[in-house]
């Protein structure tokens, strides 16, 4: 057995104390179940799992962090990325989690959970059916949600510290046994050379910054998209917070290269952070 912990269910578990219960209810896994917990004087206790009261303080005072309890103990959910250098962790928000990039959130939480956040982005694409490319997998969420409809998702991730973190992860489960989508290791700008043409019905591509994935955001990189997408097909682009100065730059260069590249309409998204573009 495998807990995954963050401070709302910490601050849970010592508020049983406090009141002087002997059991709680509280979720193992971040939020999508519920469990009974043993509270004692000294701590806590899950199946043959332990946690001290002084664990269960640490992880309460600490709101961006999540933690996993096991029978090795409890350790925080963090990987410095060899190929990278950028270290990625698990952080907590009302919802799903959410990963960090050296500090940076890689979804909406403003207003916003990451679930919710995935869902804007997909609405945009409906119906999703056929073959789909997620272009950037990080936790998985994208991946899921597109496969519940989708004959088949191609998701791809640059960096295989990310997979180990969403391996960490209750809410990304269904990234890994899911037998609908098939998963890529490598740098999306190229792996999708090596598609056929009119491969896929719809793309969702959620790239880091462009600050961080330049190439992600090149005409060649759109014209390869194109290339690979059917005729008709749909390809949601996310470039981020549009009122804001660079996301409105970001958008206009981004709307402007897609044409060029074979897309025939573009539509902005606002209440998505992006465009879709109908090739």
């Amino acid at each position: 057995m495998n807990v995954v912990l963050a401070h709302q269910q910490a601050k849970s578990l010592l508020a049983a104390r406090a009141e002087g219960r002997s059991l709680a209810e509280v979720s193992p896994d971040l939020g999508l179940s519920i469990a009974e917990w043993h509270v004692g004087p000294d701590g806590f206790a899950i199946g043959d799992l332990t946690l001290s009261l002084a664990e269960a303080q640490e992880i309460a005072e600490s709101e961006r962090k999540c933690f996993s309890l096991g029978r090795d103990g409890l350790r925080e959910i963090r990987v410095l990325s060899q190929l990278t250098g950028w270290l990625r962790s698990l952080a907590p928000t009302d919802g799903a989690p959410t990963m960090l990039v050296s500090g940076i959130p890689m979804h909406r939480i403003k207003d916003i959970e990451p679930h919710a956040d995935t869902l804007s982005k997909i609405r945009t694409l409906q119906p999703v059916r056929g073959r789909v490319l997620d272009t950037a997998t990080g936790l998985g969420y994208t991946a899921i949600e597109l496969a519940k409809t989708a004959t088949e998702v191609v998701t791809i991730e640059l960096d295989p510290a990310a997979i180990e973190i969403a391996r960490q992860n209750p809410w990304s489960d269904g990234l890994f046994d899911n037998p609908k989508i098939k998963q890529m290791i490598g740098d999306a700008s190229e792996i999708v050379a090596d598609f056929p043409d009119n491969h896929f019905s719809a793309i969702l591509h959620d790239p880091p910054t462009i600050s961080l994935g330049g190439e992600l955001y090149s005409g060649a990189f759109y014209k390869q998209l194109s290339r690979i997408l059917k005729k008709g097909g749909k390809l949601f682009h996310y470039v981020g917070d549009p009122s804001s100065g660079l996301g409105a730059r970001t958008t206009q260069g981004v709307i402007r290269r897609l044409m060029e590249s074979g897309f025939r309409k573009t539509i902005r998204h606002p209440e998505a952070y992006g465009i879709l573009a109908v090739k």
